[in-house]
């Protein structure tokens, strides 16, 4: 059976280890396992929307609105743009892939089957996209499937001179993940938009996309990293800006997210959107969510307050963090220390955190949780890493 063969060179997304795995695997209790691997939001979703789910389960067997109006409404008149100017995604994940299947023909394949023979030379002229050295694994997977060629920064964080460097020739997207994940990391909004006027004047194919699925972290915490959709909108028309309501507003198992852009970039996702694609209960908990305001900036603001500790813990154990504006935060441990061998023991005692191997990078990402497992979690990483250097 043939399949496509840009799947041979692509890695299996690693998402978090999952609490019944661990369950099975070790043979723990279920409410003896802290996970804090995925980013979700710790304080579960806001009473309005539980209610809101329990109210209309009897509305399971129906398709959803597929105009998603009500949704749509709310969302416009939160950032100030018009309906058109808005698509619904399973996740954020899915505005990503149909933005990148959109662009998926935009070169002319026959290039690449006149230049079947010369492998090395088909594949410099394979359309790009353009990422930073360490961000979110979905970009090059949805990349790679539509056999793109993967263009990175040499820099982990995202290095906007490099970005600039590397606009010609235009790559087909470019991924810009504000702050970014897995590092935590974030842009001021004004080099963003710095930088999408240069896209605008030197890559005007290109589709920046702007991944803002931290950004109620980052905005909450630093001003001056708030990226307006608005404006996105409005002054770039090659740009789209993403969001999605599975971290701040706790609804990871409901799979709801968004892009906004022009009419004329919204209108073409529209035509590779599944129909149904995301489901009625999630409609209704995303509408709800977006009316508790106070719950998002509790849970923000107890985020931040949490974080702290795991940043004094790093600088009392000499080990590296990176500056987080999102819900978690990442440690880059000492060559001495191996990231495996600490998520794993960690594991065994039932607590999932994840491990950045798979980036390349000696490191652990933390999910920042609830105050007390936060105190069990770094009384156990101690514990861990106390032992690890000795042994």
């Amino acid at each position: 059976m043939r399949f496509n063969t840009e799947l041979e060179h692509i890695a299996t997304y690693q998402a978090g280890k999952p609490i019944e795995e661990v369950v099975r695997n070790f043979g723990l209790k279920e409410s003896d396992i802290i996970k804090l691997a995925s980013n979700e939001n710790p304080f579960s979703s806001s009473p309005r929307v539980i209610e809101a789910l329990q109210a209309n389960a009897k509305k399971a067997h129906l398709y959803p609105d597929d105009s998603m109006l009500a949704l749509k409404e709310a969302l416009a008149q939160r950032f100030g743009v018009g309906v058109e100017n808005l698509i619904i995604g399973s996740g954020s994940d899915q505005v990503i892939e149909m933005c990148v299947r959109a662009k998926e023909n935009a070169h002319d394949k026959s290039d690449k089957a006149k230049n079947e023979t010369h492998k090395s030379q088909e594949n410099t002229q394979k359309p790009a996209v353009l990422m930073s050295g360490v961000t979110f694994a979905m970009y090059e997977i949805y990349a790679k499937i539509a056999g793109f060629r993967i263009l990175r920064t040499q820099s982990n964080f995202h290095n906007l001179a490099e970005f600039e460097a590397k606009l010609e020739p235009n790559p087909e997207i470019i991924f810009l993940c504000v702050p970014n994940n897995p590092l935590g990391e974030c842009l001021n909004a004004k080099q963003v938009y710095e930088f999408l006027e240069c896209a605008k004047s030197k890559s005007s194919q290109s589709l920046v996309l702007i991944d803002g699925a931290y950004q109620e972290f980052a905005s909450f915490k630093d001003s001056a990293k708030a990226i307006s959709p608005q404006k996105i909108t409005q002054c770039f028309p090659n740009a789209i800006y993403l969001g999605t309501f599975s971290k701040a507003y706790g609804l990871g198992g409901m799979r709801v997210g968004y892009g906004i852009a022009s009419a004329e970039i919204i209108a073409v996702l529209h035509k590779v959107r599944p129909p149904f694609n995301i489901t009625t209960l999630s409609l209704i908990a995303a509408i709800e969510a977006l009316k508790d305001d106070d719950f998002i900036k509790n849970c923000i603001r107890e985020n931040f307050n949490q974080m702290k500790r795991y940043e004094d813990f790093a600088v009392s154990k000499n080990i590296e963090y990176i500056p987080s504006f999102t819900n978690f935060i990442t440690f880059v441990l000492p060559k001495e220390i191996d990231s495996s061998e600490v998520c794993e023991r960690l594991l065994r005692e039932g607590i999932i955190i994840r491990n950045l191997a798979s980036y390349k990078m000696n490191a652990c990402r933390i999910t920042i949780g609830l105050d007390s497992q936060n105190t069990r979690v770094l009384q156990c990483l101690d514990r861990v890493l106390s032992s690890v250097q000795k042994a």
